[in-house]
């Protein structure tokens, strides 16, 4: 990985006034300028701090930036890597990806910028307590401290409360704890000193707490509350430049929380936030939480002329002619470089440098002709430069800063006259592959691997190759020169017939990736399977020798297979056939392809999502063999999608034809063709046709079928909770979130645990994130309830597995979480789901 800068941590994500890395070259609006003057004349800073993606409050980060346009942030203690996923199947790691890029779309959104920690989001959990025991509450404290001090936020605004534990997810909690302890430690000098050869100790002028009436159990217990302690902040704030609304533009953000299904309306109108002073002095204007702290250049040592020389630049802007503001600005930038070193002198250099790239329409920008290269390969890149404003300019060179390659141009600019260039570059044979920072090497349970402390915080991984541009600028009315230097990263673009222009960022891989078709294999039986393993061409001209790694007691045929790929992105599937072991086990193989001596064993996985970048991942190709002791009765399933999960392959690996039902499937006539039907998760809350598609599936039921839904959430159900299944029964919120938890039988003679498999509490080892969530509290006589289980020191939990007769077939209603089990290959859940499957089923001949 190539070093990074503190400045470039700093700014290389400044929201609304930088490039974001694999977005398009930003084109700037005279509105955009003019609002980007008024923020240089801010020099004050906000971090909202709070635990997962979705948790920020957007209002008041959109009215930090856009109305107070202060330096905002959001630091995210963890990536929502343990939630769930509406828009597709990608779970864990996969997800936190997704919600990396779309809560780096809210801050495009509403100007703010964002940070991590190392902290994995695990799952839910009750208590901070059950949090910081699967975190590391030291690193993630250091990361906290390291974020503060390279920010350098005035004050500091909690989404949660710190004195209220176990009455939120705990990891609600633990963030406020953390910034908390953070507000006062990030000045000591004896706290993580070794942070202190990048950054200096840090102390902040508050820290408040986002309170509401939600955190005093109704509006009128908070109308009655003392708000001594708090400012009151009206962020309903209309923009007249923009036409919009801070609480339009913060509805914006939060929808790009896609994943999680957040779309939002925005309002108009007052609208008041409320911040509770937690530590620091309290505001003596309580409608500014940045009252008494000197935000105007003259916080800064001899700064005093440059507000001046800003707000003259202000007061004169031309909307119809933003370049007419070059001199001004070109003189604002001399005075700040001439400034000290400093934490404000590199933000406003960085911010005045912008401005002016964007008074002048320049349009710079470097796309290679494809989107990944291996070291050691050529590059072929295209270069463009254009200057769409009457001011002379020079374009002197290129550069290439990562490939230590300078090359002199000296093009003159001419108005709107485009200049570009092709050029290839070689990739030198040990450059760094790309990839998301936090995966490059193996995690815990509760926190990611990354060794690099200048990496750690940042929202992404730097781009692959950067490219510089040196500009020299004619000031007409100073009759002068000046230099320029513009960075832009590499990226890769393509013209979509429907999409039109798209973007995606350009990346060093491996010369060779292998791929597996399934990321678990299930062995019911003693019989052999054949492992397919794709190998792709990273780069041209390919040879070596393919072998797959698999577990004593197994058998392969055969060992190994010659490899030659002539072409880069060419694809070759090979087939092994892998023998199990005689006794239930779990374990794990690996193919592998040997070029010259380097093992290579990674493959390539690709996340495409409209409302994201294309995300590209290098991840280890293994997947998991589980030898597994199961029978099964029934034969053909119907699935019918919800929000997203692997669980119909999961079933096809053990056997089953599983039919994904759409519309024209819900009807009793075709469904009674299936031996049981499934619901995907959250069913009932994603699918608008549930309400057609209820009858059908009461009748299926009636007359025969097995059906079993799994968990969905009591807010937003399509059906009433009261028609939702055959006989009353409520869901609520309630969840089991330690893995381990104790499951006990509550219907030992229920054919569910008997039938075709004994099922004993060992069936309940080695299970993945939680037992389940969403369970129902209240329910029918009609109904059994097979399962207990509860977290440490809360009351059973018996309504995660509810079976009734109805007519003829079967009802189930499951909130154990085998979207998380079967894919993740847990033997006893395939066996408890197949009996599930099996009821009402007799043996197939």
């Amino acid at each position: 990985m190539k070093r990074i800068s503190i400045i470039v941590f700093l700014l290389t994500f400044l929201g609304g006034y930088t490039t974001i890395q694999a977005q398009a070259p930003k084109r700037w609006s005279s509105t955009e300028i003019h609002d980007g003057l008024q923020k240089l004349n801010f020099l004050g800073s906000a971090l909202y701090f709070a635990a997962h993606p979705d948790d920020e409050n957007t209002r008041m980060i959109a009215y930090l930036s856009n109305v107070r346009h202060a330096n905002t942030a959001y630091l995210s203690l963890t990536r929502g890597d343990g939630g769930q996923n509406l828009v597709g199947p990608e779970i864990r790691e996969l997800l936190g990806v997704i919600r990396t890029q779309e809560l780096l779309a809210a801050r495009r959104t509403d100007g703010g910028q964002q940070f991590f920690t190392r902290a994995n989001d695990f799952g839910y959990s009750k208590h901070p307590d059950e949090t910081f025991n699967i975190w590391d509450r030291d690193q993630v404290m250091a990361d906290a401290i390291w974020v503060i001090r390279n920010f350098k936020p005035d004050i500091i605004i909690n989404r949660f409360d710190h004195r209220s534990p176990g009455q939120t997810h705990g990891h609600h909690t633990a963030s406020a704890m953390l910034s908390v302890e953070s507000f006062d430690l990030s000045n000591d000098p004896k706290v993580y000193p070794e942070q202190l050869q990048s950054v200096a100790p840090w102390k902040p002028s508050r820290i408040f707490f986002n309170t509401s009436w939600w955190f005093y159990g109704s509006q009128e217990a908070f109308d009655e509350a003392d708000k001594s302690k708090m400012v009151s902040v009206d962020v309903g704030t209309y923009l007249p430049k923009r036409g919009i609304s801070v609480p339009e533009i913060a509805a914006t953000s939060r929808s790009q929380h896609k994943s999680q299904g957040f779309g939002s309306s925005g309002s108009r109108g007052s609208l008041t936030e409320y911040l509770e002073l937690v530590k620091g002095d309290m505001p003596q204007d309580d409608t500014d939480p940045f009252a008494g702290i000197n935000t105007t250049w003259t916080r800064v040592e001899g700064g005093a002329p440059i507000g001046e020389a800003v707000t003259l630049a202000i007061a004169n802007f031309d909307f119809d002619q933003p370049e007419k503001s070059l001199s001004s600005l070109l003189r604002i930038r001399n005075m700040i470089k001439s400034l000290p070193a400093g934490h404000w002198r590199d933000i406003k250099l960085a911010e005045v440098k912008n401005l002016i790239e964007g008074s002048l329409g320049l349009f710079l920008e470097a796309v290679a002709a494809d989107p990944s290269a291996a070291p050691g390969q050529d590059i072929v890149i295209e270069l463009e430069a254009i200057n769409r404003s009457g001011v002379e300019i020079k374009l002197r060179e290129i550069s290439f800063p990562d490939l230590d390659i300078d090359q002199e141009v000296n093009e003159q600019l001419a108005s709107n006259q485009g200049f570009s260039k092709e050029q290839t570059l070689s990739i030198p044979t040990d450059f760094p592959i790309s990839n998301a920072y936090w995966l490059n090497q193996k995690a815990s349970l509760g926190m990611y691997t990354v060794k690099d402390q200048l990496l750690r915080g940042l929202p992404q991984t730097p781009s692959a190759l950067d490219v510089t541009f040196t500009l020299d600028i004619f000031d007409k009315a100073k009759n002068s020169w000046s230099t320029m230097v513009i960075s832009k990263p590499l990226v890769f673009k393509k013209t979509d017939p429907v999409k039109g222009e798209l973007y995606s960022p350009f990346e060093i891989t491996p010369p060779v990736f292998t791929g597996l078709s399934e990321q678990v294999y299930i062995f019911s039986n003693p019989k052999p399977q054949e492992i397919t393993v794709k190998v792709t061409a990273g780069r041209d001209n390919i040879e070596g020798t393919l072998r797959l790694a698999y577990p004593n007691g197994w058998r392969l045929e055969p060992e190994s297979f010659p490899l030659t790929l002539d072409r880069k992105d060419e694809e070759q599937t090979f087939k092994f056939t892998l023998y199990p072991s005689e006794t239930q086990e779990e374990n794990f193989i690996t193919p592998m392809v040997d070029l010259d001596g380097i093992v290579y064993h990674k493959d390539r996985i690709k996340i495409e999502y409209d409302h994201i970048p294309t995300q590209t991942l290098i991840l280890d190709a293994t997947a998991k063999v589980v030898r597994l002791n199961i029978k099964k009765e029934g034969q053909y399933i119907g699935y019918l999608k919800g929000a997203g999960d692997d669980i119909p392959q999961a079933l096809e690996q053990i056997g089953y034809d599983v039919t994904m039902l759409d519309d024209r499937d819900m009807n009793t006539d075709r469904l009674k063709n299936f031996d049981a039907v499934i619901l995907g998760i959250r069913a009932y809350n994603t699918l608008e046709r549930m309400p057609v598609y209820q009858p059908a599936l009461m009748e299926y039921v009636n007359q025969g079928g097995t059906l079993i839904v799994q968990y969905n959430t009591n807010r937003r159900l399509k059906v009433p909770m009261e028609e939702l299944a055959p006989y009353p029964i409520n869901v609520s919120r309630d969840r089991v979130t330690v893995e381990e938890a104790e499951v006990r039988l509550l219907a030992p003679e229920h054919p569910v645990l008997n039938e075709p498999n004994k099922i004993t509490t060992a069936d309940f080892e080695g299970w993945v994130q939680e037992r389940g969530l969403y369970f129902p509290n209240e329910w029918a006589d009609e109904y059994t309830a097979i399962l207990s289980s509860n977290d440490p020191d809360e009351p059973a939990r018996d309504g995660g597995l509810l079976v009734a007769e109805y007519g003829k077939g079967h009802y189930v209603y499951t909130g154990y979480s085998w979207f998380r089990e079967l894919p993740a290959g847990v033997p006893g859940a395939y066996r408890l789901f197949a009996n599930l499957i099996s009821l009402g089923n007799k043996p197939q001949p």
